[in-house]
């Protein structure tokens, strides 16, 4: 069994055994690997957001919180496939860690024959990209909890004459064009509305300030004619 099998079958064992748990010795012995590699193997998908919960001593062990974990889900390998292939595009986007642990539950979540199915799938997709060329930058993740908790936010900013400022903003949006995502927020040093292309964010800093509550609809009042904006919507 390879560590990506291994991995989603950790997964299924401790949803399966819960509220019991298990110790690494245990795991180590079902999977045939060292107690060090399984050791290493929940690090990893605690890492990714999997609820795992560890008591030390020698009756301690490994339990997965099941009430903050999915059913069973009935995902087709292709319908898993394709929410992979959309959140591969989420690079440079807002959340696009979250996106990656967001589908490693999904996967994990599905059955043991279809997981490997759609693994199986995923690895005949490819894209193209020319040699050399690295993934998008995430968007620091300062920023994104800024958003999530409006929090003030030290910003070192590059605009596109290349002149690189300081400023203290109050976050209200991330909005996406063509073009990139773009932080809309109150900027103190100018006493006004401004949009700030992600990728020019060199440096961010929360600070300790919450930020008073701006409408949403008000930071986007002066938009072209032809264009309009829309929320990102679940349904």
């Amino acid at each position: 069994m390879n560590r990506t099998d291994r991995l989603y079958a950790l997964v299924e064992e401790l949803r399966a055994c819960a509220p019991r748990r298990l110790a690494a010795r245990e795991l180590a012995a079902r999977y045939e690997v060292s107690a060090r590699t399984i050791e290493r193997d929940i690090s990893a998908l605690q890492q990714a957001g999997v609820p795992i919960f560890a008591d030390v001593g020698r009756s301690g062990g490994y339990t997965l919180d099941k009430s903050r974990t999915l059913p069973p889900l009935n995902f087709t390998p292709a319908e898993a496939v394709a929410v992979a292939i959309t959140l591969s595009r989420a690079g440079g986007s807002p959340y696009s860690r979250s996106a990656r642990t967001a589908l490693h539950k999904i996967v994990a979540a599905m059955s043991a024959d279809d997981g490997a199915s759609a693994r199986e799938l995923a690895a005949r997709i490819r894209f193209l990209a020319p040699a050399g060329d690295d993934d998008p930058a995430s968007v620091p993740a300062v920023l994104e909890e800024a958003v999530l908790t409006r929090r003030v936010v030290r910003l070192t900013y590059v605009d596109r004459a290349g002149t690189e400022t300081e400023r203290d903003v109050e976050p209200v949006t991330f909005t996406a064009s063509d073009e990139g995502w773009y932080l809309t927020a109150w900027c103190r040093k100018r006493g006004g509305r401004r949009v700030f292309r992600t990728d020019r964010v060199r440096r961010a800093a929360l600070l300790e300030e919450t930020a008073p509550d701006r409408a949403a609809e008000a930071v986007h009042d002066d938009l072209p004619p032809d264009y309009v904006v829309r929320p990102l919507e679940f349904v």
